[in-house]
């Protein structure tokens, strides 16, 4: 059986409290990754482009309201 098995069966067999202590702290755990990921992402700058075309965009009124 595989690690990502182990922890499938594991996680499956779960008590529903345990369940979703579990599943709010990986949700957590993920945005936490994503957070870091957009941090690392804007400081080398991989950003820079999208935004400059946003502005862009928006000094030229191609946008609308949301």
């Amino acid at each position: 059986m595989t690690k990502l098995e182990q922890i499938e069966k594991f996680v499956s067999e779960r008590d529903p409290p345990d369940l979703e202590a579990f599943s709010a702290w990986f949700e957590a755990f993920q945005a936490e990754k994503w957070d870091r990921r957009i941090e690392s992402d804007v400081a080398a700058g991989k950003l820079d482009g999208l935004a400059d075309k946003a502005l862009s965009d928006f000094r030229a009124g191609k946008t609308r309201r949301l």
